[in-house]
């Protein structure tokens, strides 16, 4: 095969330089293996074009003292382009042909199953080459590939962490990241791990995922900001294919894009036929768009866009809203689980928009376990001042009700609206203590239906007005919508997978606050009350 001309990456650091003889090597050596299933098992293992500039780029790109200049690659791909093969081959060379003595390759991913998908391709493709198999012997059992001249090991990790501590990595291959449940196995295996090897390679192969919480996203936004120039590092490789949210996701041409083995390794006919399921039955459509699109994806019922949604935010202080109107809405939620209030400022001209402020609590002593547990940054949440904790294990409602009573000196809260279920000592006490209008409002379709829809269209239009906040970002994320048969909508919190109270608040709040008359300075509630067509 006619090797690629090797284009100089935007990435590299101004003191590296490209050795061609290195990235020669590594393509060489790899494209000596073969494929190992199906109608390919037994051809060589002739690396793609985006495969090929990937591993010149990692092994090619050094350093001036001759070193690896990337130690962490990034490579988020759609399924069923080659991702397994890729990953095999690279920890082979790590294996056999990196130079390093008693060299520890460790294949990683969110459980055994998984992370021997890899090793298996692997194993295979030394058996497959008389050349390894006669060097390498293979532990199918522990899924362990020793390399013995230089008593190198390739070995499938479990996933609990605290065992992992203390491993001499020069090579790790994460597969699947998206799938990891918490941070912790990715951090032991790449925080110091390698610190004792001269050039450590930390591989990380991905599809999209859904959790926008999670490690893998906290590594794909890195990697867009790296290759949008909005961060450094110049030990990340960042690699990323997929459509772009606003693109036609039923477009041949988007598939094209997204997947650069389409028509090799993908029969467009299988896409086509995909598509086409998922047109008609919209439960698919999320599916499409992650597993062959490789766009992150929230829920399986797609509601509002958070892009749409982080259009709206501006930068603005509480103090410039001081003195205004605003209607407060109150999700208490459990005494143990995320409590919400949040103020919806109404525009006091045609120019102006909606302003919204959230306010979240959680018991101090239940933090650590929920970030265990939900796999929730709750911690860096509350140390970002997103988050406020009462103290003990259950939510102190004498805590908010003196937040809000403060509230209340800063801002012009005309009414609180409140869910009746179990808050009603702490909206007895906001009324008769401090004088608030308390409004109970109703969770079902009559009463959440036009207000929902109202919000949606205000976002849609921009005009809505947020700071950023976090924990709402993440509500809004969260939310899936439920219809009945008359097409009214409301958020379905048995079915949103993760928090919304931040976006039940705030639709309370918007029903009241979307009839103000801000030159009149009055609501039409003072008259009436919702109408519901």
């Amino acid at each position: 095969m006619e090797k690629a001309t090797y284009r100089t990456t935007k990435l590299m650091a101004k003191t590296s330089r490209y050795d061609s003889e290195k990235a020669d090597f590594a393509v060489d050596f790899m494209q000596c293996l073969t494929h190992t299933k199906g109608r390919w098992a037994g051809a060589q293992f002739l690396l793609l074009p985006w495969q090929e500039k990937i591993i010149r780029d990692l092994f090619g790109v050094v350093k001036p003292n001759g070193y690896r200049q990337f130690n962490t690659a990034y490579i988020e791909i759609p399924k069923k382009n080659g991702k397994s093969e890729l990953a095999a081959a690279v920890a082979l060379f790590l294996l056999c042909a990196d130079g390093e003595e008693r060299a520890e390759i460790y294949g990683c991913a969110a459980d055994r199953q998984q992370a021997s998908i890899v090793f298996n391709v692997a194993a295979d493709m030394v058996r497959m080459c008389h050349a390894l198999y006669s060097r390498c012997k293979i532990l199918g059992a522990t899924k362990r590939i020793i390399y013995k001249p230089t008593n190198s090991i390739y070995q499938v990790l479990s996933s609990e962490s605290p065992t992992k501590h203390g491993l001499n990595c020069s090579g790790v291959v994460f597969d699947e990241l998206h799938a990891q449940p918490d941070r912790r196995l990715f951090d032991v295996m790449t925080k110091g791990s390698g610190d004792a090897r001269t050039q450590p390679l930390y591989f990380l192969i991905t599809t999209a995922g859904n959790d926008t919480n999670s490690i893998c996203f906290e590594q794909h936004q890195k990697a867009l900001d790296i290759m949008d120039g909005r961060k450094h590092d110049a030990t990340f490789y960042p690699v990323i294919y997929g459509a772009a949210e606003n693109e036609d996701w039923t477009s041949p041409d988007v598939w094209a894009k997204a997947n650069p083995s389409l028509g090799v390794t993908i029969d467009v006919e299988k896409v086509k036929a995909a598509c086409e399921s998922a047109k008609q039955n919209p439960a698919e459509e999320n599916s499409f768009r992650q597993l062959r699109l490789n766009q992150w994806t929230k829920q399986a019922t797609r509601w509002l866009s958070v892009l749409k949604w982080d259009a709206c935010k501006f930068d603005f202080d509480e103090s410039d809203l001081e003195g205004r109107v605003c209607y407060g809405g109150l999700d208490l939620a459990s005494t143990t689980d995320l409590t919400a209030f949040v103020l919806t400022f109404p525009p006091t001209d045609d120019d102006d928009k909606f302003f919204v402020l959230p306010y979240f609590w959680l018991p101090e002593e239940t933090i650590d376990l929920r970030v265990k547990r939900d796999h929730v940054p709750y911690d860096l949440w509350e140390r970002g001042g997103f988050l406020n904790v009462t103290e003990g294990n259950v939510v102190d409602y004498g805590a908010i009700e003196e937040f809000i009573a403060r509230l209340g000196e800063k801002f012009n809260i005309r009414e609180i609206c409140f869910d009746r279920w179990n808050a009603t000592y702490l909206t007895q006490r906001l009324e008769g203590e401090h004088g608030f209008t308390m409004v109970q409002f109703g969770q079902g379709f009559a009463s959440m239906s036009a207000p929902t829809k109202e919000f949606e269209k205000l976002v849609l239009e921009r005009r809505i007005a947020h700071n950023g906040h976090a924990i709402l970002r993440w509500n809004i994320d969260n939310i899936i919508i439920r219809r009945d048969a008359a097409d009214n909508i409301k958020i379905d919190k048995a079915k949103s997978t993760e928090k919304v109270d931040g976006a039940v608040a705030l639709v309370m709040s918007l029903a009241r606050a979307i009839f103000y008359d801000g030159k009149q300075g009055t609501s039409v509630y003072d008259s009436r009350g919702l109408i519901f067509i």
